[in-house]
C-alpha cells in the first residue's frame, strides 16, 4: 500500500533537502536552471514524501552532466524512460531523491508547468490528492499509470487555453 503525508509532514524537509542539493549541483554545473519539483514543491499536495529535482542543461551536455551527477551518488533510475532529453536518476544516499535532468527546450519542460499550474489552482491540487487518496491500495506501476493520465489532462487543458 502506498503511503501519502500531508504537508505538514514532509515539505519543510523536502524544502531543506532541495537547498543542500541545490547548492550541491550548482556547485558542479554551475549553468544549470535547478528547480523543485513534483509534489513537495507544491502547496497542500499530499505527497509519499519524496524529493524531486528539475535540472535543465544544455542537450549537447545531458550526458556529461549524467555522468558528473553519479558523482553525488546518483544512479540511473531503473523501469523508467530515457531518451537524449530525458534521464531520471535517484540517489543511491537518500530513498526518496529523485533528479529529473532534462534538455533545456524540450518537451520535458513540462515537469515545470505542471507544478506551474498546480500552484496557481488549488482545485487542481485537490484532484490530484483526491485521485492519489483513491490509490493508495494500488500497486506502484498502476498508481504511476494513473498519475501520468492526470498530468497528462491538466497539461492538455491548459494547450487549449
Amino acid at each position: 500500500m502506498i503511503q501519502f503525508y500531508s504537508t505538514d509532514q514532509y515539505q519543510q524537509k523536502c524544502e531543506r533537502l532541495f537547498e543542500v542539493y541545490k547548492n550541491k549541483i550548482h556547485e558542479l554545473i554551475p549553468s544549470a536552471q535547478i528547480e523543485h519539483i513534483g509534489s513537495s514543491a507544491i502547496p497542500h499536495a499530499i505527497s509519499k514524501g519524496d524529493l524531486d529535482i528539475y535540472i535543465a542543461v544544455e542537450i549537447t551536455e545531458l550526458e556529461k552532466y549524467v555522468t558528473i551527477l553519479k558523482t553525488l551518488d546518483f544512479q540511473e533510475k531503473q523501469g523508467t524512460f530515457r531518451s537524449h532529453e530525458l534521464c531520471m536518476l535517484q540517489s543511491n544516499i537518500e530513498e526518496d531523491v529523485a533528479i529529473q535532468l532534462v534538455a533545456q527546450g524540450s518537451m520535458y519542460e513540462c515537469f515545470l508547468t505542471f507544478r506551474d499550474l498546480l500552484r496557481k489552482n488549488p482545485e487542481y491540487v485537490a484532484q490530484y490528492n483526491q485521485l492519489k487518496k483513491q490509490c493508495q491500495h494500488l500497486e506502484m506501476d498502476e498508481y504511476r499509470l494513473k498519475k501520468s493520465e492526470f498530468i497528462e489532462k491538466i497539461l492538455h487543458r491548459q494547450l487549449q487555453v
